[in-house]
């Protein structure tokens, strides 16, 4: 009897193990497929076990008209995860907050939660290439909630919306990538260009 408590045992920690060790990048990924190239894909940050993003906040510099004013919109998004297992609701007090790289401008807007349930898809709104123009890329985002609510970001105006993404099959959104340009100095800054989302069972 003892031996065979401690062979499921081993049995359980291995597959506890194996859980924890899966890669973000090894789970089902969402791409909405317009953003723009410059830059480099950063690095992947995912949602603490068991948790998944019921809301989310973006950074975003306001839209300037000077000359030479050099607009780079939104720069960041972080991702705010919530254990299923404490209820849902519209606001809570016990989160954990996750982002890939962002962008150096702007500020950090409020979070805005699902009214019920995840984040399951997403929608960016992307500024074209403007040739000798001031270019800006991604200006904001769009969430779909599993609950069936939709929540926009408080980004900018610049640009079109583009497809949504496939729906999570899992429960919802866990972690996220992006695509961020370093600082150009002199020349044209565009910051966040793209941004995959990550599923969770």
């Amino acid at each position: 009897m003892h031996h065979f408590i401690s062979l499921l045992l081993v049995i359980i920690g291995l597959h506890v193990s194996v859980q924890t060790a899966i890669s973000v990048e090894d789970l089902y990924a969402l791409h909405a497929g317009n953003g723009m190239s410059w830059g480099w894909w950063r690095f992947a940050d995912r949602c603490p076990n068991g948790t998944y993003a019921a809301g989310f906040s973006i950074r975003v510099e306001e839209i300037s008209y000077g000359f030479w004013d050099d607009n780079t919109a939104l720069n960041g998004i972080r991702l705010h995860c919530v254990d299923p297992s404490k209820g849902l609701s519209r606001s809570y007090e016990d989160y954990a907050s996750v982002q890939s790289d962002v962008g150096s401008w702007g500020q950090w807007k409020k979070i805005q939660w699902c009214p019920f349930g995840f984040l399951t898809a997403f929608q960016l709104r992307v500024e074209s290439p403007q040739g000798i123009e001031d270019d800006s890329a991604v200006n904001n985002i769009r969430f779909r909630c599993s609950g069936g609510s939709l929540l926009q970001g408080d980004g900018t105006f610049r640009g079109n919306w583009g497809e949504w993404t496939s729906t999570c099959e899992g429960r919802g959104i866990c972690g996220i990538k992006t695509r961020i340009e370093e600082p150009q100095g002199y020349s044209d800054d565009t910051a966040l260009n793209d941004v995959r989302m990550y599923c969770c069972d």
